[in-house]
């Protein structure tokens, strides 16, 4: 997961919180989906897209599919296999 900068609140930080924002492991799916609204007619290109970006939200941390990106060219994500 990619580390989301930080910022100052008007507010400021409050005393001892020092947890760091991270980006929501569906984030690269999500901007999969938006991307496919702009390459030609979207009957078309969102359908796979968003299709594999629902089968993330609603799988659990690790479950992820491995399936490549349509648009974003990077690596799809992996499963780690354990081994005992």
């Amino acid at each position: 997961m990619s580390k989301v900068p930080r910022r100052e609140s008007p507010w400021g930080m409050p005393e001892g919180d020092n947890r760091e924002p991270k980006a929501h492991r569906c984030n690269d799916r999500a901007e999969d989906v938006i991307q496919a609204c702009f390459e030609g007619n979207p009957f078309k290109t969102v359908p796979g897209p968003f299709k594999l970006f629902w089968q993330c939200m609603r799988s659990k941390p690790g479950e992820e599919p491995t399936e490549p990106y349509t648009y974003l060219q990077i690596d799809p994500p992996r499963r780690e296999v354990q081994l005992e």
